[in-house]
């Protein structure tokens, strides 16, 4: 009788192991090749992932799969695939992946990387509800009149270009969420801010930290060879619970004292309950108003710096936009936000800013909730999603000759213009909530800019114009001229 079961036992394992063997494993998306364990790790690097990942989208095609130590990863790398499963297949696409140094660093109550839960909704819904499509009119003359400051100020000391952006646009955002009004560069709001996304940016990036794939590592003491991320993130995490709650208790104890700029959005969170809300509820506001400012500052701020780039880059473009002002505005005034219909060529120019000089260009990471099949592939359960922004905004097949600026490309049509802010602000029920408010500041600063100035590269000691080398460096020093016949406008 024991033999036979032996038998039995025997056979029964053979048989599963030829079906391990041999029976057909689903079909993944193709990618580079995986190294045992390791997968692609140590092919994916730690700066400028999109250029890589654009790279194997040209080899492989619009999905590519990859794994890291065992962490299935899917790159979308067309419109299309991202549309159809991100946005039409939101309710098994709309969680975040578990980004342990993320979560470590203090942005584990953040909407932007809350799985799609009541928290995640209940803070989408205050930022939502201060900068939906029926609220953004009140805000139209405090941007505008941000935009007009920075126009003096850089006229009058172009040297101090990025200072000046950051604390213009900090101060349009500042204002918005907490009703506090930047004074100085130095103001705790403006570097708490900055420092905030600077540290999401680093700490979220996919691929490169260790402990995101293996989180048993936090558990390693902070000495250890190889824990030094333990140290950074605990720094990390004290600049970024201050950004989220030295802010809102500030606002809070403006609005209950009466001096808070209105309207805000901590205000308003506070007037719906009659200035009491309960501990859990005030987590919510604080860790969401905190994510509205850092997001909104770090985005409206570069494209506001790519701006200033592409106009003295590029004088043609510069000029034609400033004769589309003149003909449909007149000199007689500035051009506002309700004027942005009217002006289609400043508008295109806006979304040349979004399309090549992206500002997230891997978007954020989504996470699939099931196993799902999509164009004959399997697309396994737990997959972190990303969304390859960059290559989708430069697609030749999309955009011919996609690293030129080109306003021209989208012949003032919005339909043409949305093949980039549909993709520039993300997907599905992860879209950014700040996004005509987005776009709206940044038209501002662009049509106000535009009327009132024009801008050269600066001159060197011999005369001679500077032209920076943007594949290599970032930094530029500008002149402005002031068109006189706005003069007084500003």
């Amino acid at each position: 009788m024991m033999n036979a079961t032996l038998t039995i036992s025997l056979a029964a394992c053979v048989g599963w192991l030829i079906v391990s063997l041999f029976s057909r494993k689903p079909k993944r998306p193709p990618g580079p090749r995986r190294l045992p364990i390791l997968g692609n790790t140590l092919q994916i690097p730690s700066t400028f992932q999109w250029l890589t990942f654009s790279k194997w989208a040209k080899e492989y095609g619009d999905i590519v799969y990859l794994e890291v130590f065992g962490q299935p990863m899917v790159l979308l790398n067309t419109h299309k695939s991202a549309k159809d499963l991100l946005e039409q297949r939101s309710p098994i696409y709309s969680d975040r992946p578990h980004l342990e140094m993320a979560d470590f660093c203090g942005f584990d109550k953040t909407f932007v990387l809350y799985p799609a839960h009541d928290n995640w909704r209940q803070q989408r819904k205050i930022v939502t509800q201060d900068l939906g499509p029926r609220m953004l009119p009140r805000y139209y003359a405090f941007q505008e009149a941000e935009a007009r400051l920075l126009a003096k100020n850089a006229i009058d000391d172009p040297g101090q270009l990025e200072g000046l952006v950051k604390r213009r646009i900090g101060t349009i955002i500042i204002r918005i969420a907490y009703g506090h009004y930047v004074s100085a560069n130095d103001d705790p709001f403006l570097t708490l801010g900055k420092a905030s996304m600077d540290i999401f940016n680093r700490a979220s990036a996919p691929g490169v930290w260790l402990v995101d794939l293996m989180p048993v590592l936090k558990y390693l003491p902070s000495w250890l060879p190889g824990a030094g991320f333990i140290t950074t993130a605990q720094g990390w995490r004290e600049i970024v619970h201050k950004a989220a709650w030295d802010t809102y208790m500030w606002s809070k104890r403006s609005y209950e004292s009466g001096s808070a700029l209105l309207p805000n959005t901590c205000s308003t969170a506070l007037e719906a309950v009659n200035g009491t809300l309960p501990r859990d509820l005030e987590e919510q506001v604080a860790w969401a108003v905190c994510t509205m400012m850092a997001g909104g500052m770090d985005t409206s701020m570069i494209s506001t710096l790519n701006l200033f780039l592409e106009m003295m880059l590029n004088r043609e473009v510069q000029v034609k936009a400033q004769n589309e002002i003149d003909l449909v505005i007149g000199r007689h005034r500035l051009p506002t936000i309700a004027d942005r219909h009217s002006l289609p060529y400043v508008k295109s120019i806006v979304t040349e800013i979004f399309r090549l000089n992206t500002t997230v260009p891997l978007g954020i990471a989504h996470a699939l909730r099931e196993d799902d099949v999509y164009d004959g592939v399997h697309l396994p359960k737990g997959s972190i999603v990303i969304p390859n922004v960059w290559h989708m905004l430069h697609d030749p097949a999309v955009f011919s000759n996609p690293m030129r600026f080109d306003p021209d490309r989208y012949q003032n049509l919005d339909s043409e213009m949305a093949k980039v802010t549909d993709v520039a602000f993300g997907f599905g029920r992860r879209v950014c909530p700040g996004k005509a408010f987005g776009e709206n500041t940044v038209f501002a600063f662009a049509a106000t800019l535009l009327a009132t100035c024009d801008i050269f590269p600066a001159v060197d000691e011999n005369g001679q114009e500077i032209i920076p080398n943007v594949a290599r460096q970032f930094s530029f020093s500008i002149r402005l001229q002031h068109q006189t016949a706005v003069k007084s406008c500003i």
